[in-house]
């Protein structure tokens, strides 16, 4: 604390990111970045692009890697924004797009931000409960509002919303902007990208850093109306007019292009998925169905704390969050390396009763 700090500030509660330990053969499972890096022609973009040239600034605009980004998406590229990691192109949509006079909308168990931002910017807020099943259920999302922000596969759980509940959503709210955030939408998710020509105020937010393997490159994105993503811009200019270095963005679009490793890399990651869910249920566990590259799990007669600290004991990092009330007895896993998810089954087997 200091006498310094203006009042926003002192009553800014921020968000925790998931622990990054230093602990020798760790199995980190805990921040649901990818087990098996990025692409090669990624790597390889990232690698050429270090040179002489990084004396100069980077193109403000990122014209290349988004023509790539409109290319992949079939969309205009005056419909796509660029930034530095979907963290900050949700928080430049919080600042442009959502307005003050009532209050933004998002369900009670989604990604940790979002409450944050609100507060940051002062905007007001009211959260959504999930159903008994941990499901959005669209209709709840009445009433007065300054714009929606659904995260799809939904943070924490995993689990979907098809794409015709999203329509019907969009096809309730025309005034305010629905914000669909897909951070980890290919790993079984139905993308709303398509719905983006026929509704004005719906926005996508997506991110290199979890199916692309380049959570360290820092690059997300924005797919929407032109008018939408010339608010974003406009938040950025006043901002930092250069969020993304050269190498980010060549990487980035490197890895975009590189459409067979990307299928190549979540279909591993979604067959872990599947056999592990099986193997975890067959050990009295219960998982949420997921669409993401972690699952929402439960031992019904053990608890989410006991698990984590004997889990940790065996350096394998998983993520509790114990302060949130309505997942404090679940634990998030994030999908590993088959080699991971055998020596949490292994743990598991020691610490679970039978």
């Amino acid at each position: 604390m200091s006498r310094f700090w203006n009042q926003r500030v002192h009553t800014l509660k921020p968000y925790i990111p998931g622990e990054q330990p230093r602990i020798a053969k760790l199995v980190k499972l805990n921040t649901n970045e990818s087990p098996y890096g990025p692409s090669p022609r990624a790597l390889e973009a990232i690698k050429a692009g270090a040179d002489d040239t990084l004396r100069l600034y980077p193109d403000p605009t990122a014209l290349a890697l988004r023509t790539a980004i409109a290319a992949q998406a079939n969309v205009p590229v005056e419909c796509v924004f660029v930034g530095n990691g979907s963290d900050e192109v949700l928080a430049h949509t919080f600042r442009a797009l959502f307005q003050d006079d009532a209050p933004v909308l998002f369900s009670d168990v989604t990604y940790g931000f979002y409450p944050i931002y609100c507060q940051l910017f002062g905007l007001t807020y009211r959260t959504i409960p999930l159903r008994d099943d941990f499901t959005i259920a669209p209709e709840d999302y009445e009433g007065p509002t300054g714009g929606i922000i659904i995260a799809n596969p939904n943070a924490n759980t995993g689990i979907s919303l098809p794409l015709p509940a999203i329509e019907s959503l969009l096809q309730r709210v025309s005034e305010q902007v629905v914000v669909i955030d897909e951070a980890y939408v290919d790993f079984g998710g139905e993308s709303a990208i398509s719905l983006i020509d026929r509704y004005p105020n719906l926005l996508v937010i997506r991110t290199f850093s979890k199916s692309s393997g380049l959570a360290g490159l820092r690059v997300g994105y924005a797919i929407g109306s032109p008018p939408l993503i010339e608010g974003l811009a406009r938040v950025k200019d006043s901002f930092n007019s250069y969020p993304l270095s050269r190498p980010a963005q060549v990487g980035a679009e490197a890895s975009i292009r590189d459409e067979a490793w990307l299928k190549q890399t979540t279909a591993r990651i979604i067959a872990t998925r599947e056999r592990i869910i099986t193997a975890l249920q067959k050990r009295g566990m219960e998982v949420l169905p997921s669409t993401a590259n972690f699952i929402l799990v439960h031992h019904p007669s053990c608890s989410a704390a006991h698990i984590f600290t004997a889990l940790r004991e065996r350096a394998i990092i998983v993520r509790h969050q114990g302060d949130s009330p309505r997942i404090s007895g679940w634990l998030r896993i994030t999908i590993g390396t088959d080699e991971e998810m055998d020596s949490l089954l292994t743990a598991l087997d020691d610490i679970l009763p039978r």
